[in-house]
């Protein structure tokens, strides 16, 4: 599992710039560049359904990360195989304003 950081604060699972939630999805299929992607698991804060217990989790130093960045270079069946990711939104009001700022094309 890589080790993740996440700037996305107005994100309902950013816990001390880490994730609750336990898992992420990583999104841009035909991502050419870092803002191509977006995490696809980001909720902003007050918008959402998520229950209190969700948030209220601990924020996680690594993280399973489904990655549908397929031209990634750390993208393996859908896995990302990235020793450490960085999310970046730290303004963001949807998922599509934040990215994977790890993201590194394999062409």
């Amino acid at each position: 599992m890589p080790a993740l950081t996440c700037a996305a604060t107005t994100c309902i699972y950013n816990k001390d710039e880490l994730c609750s939630k336990g898992d992420i999805k990583v999104g841009g299929e035909d991502a050419r560049h870092s803002d191509d992607t977006f995490c696809a698991s980001f909720v902003e804060r007050g918008k959402g359904s998520v229950t209190n217990s969700a948030v209220d989790g601990c924020g996680c130093s690594t993280i399973d990360i489904c990655c549908e960045a397929c031209t990634c270079k750390y993208n393996r069946d859908e896995a990302c195989t990235a020793s450490q990711i960085g999310i970046e939104g730290s303004n963001a009001c949807e998922c599509t304003q934040t990215e994977c700022g790890s993201f590194c094309c394999k062409n």
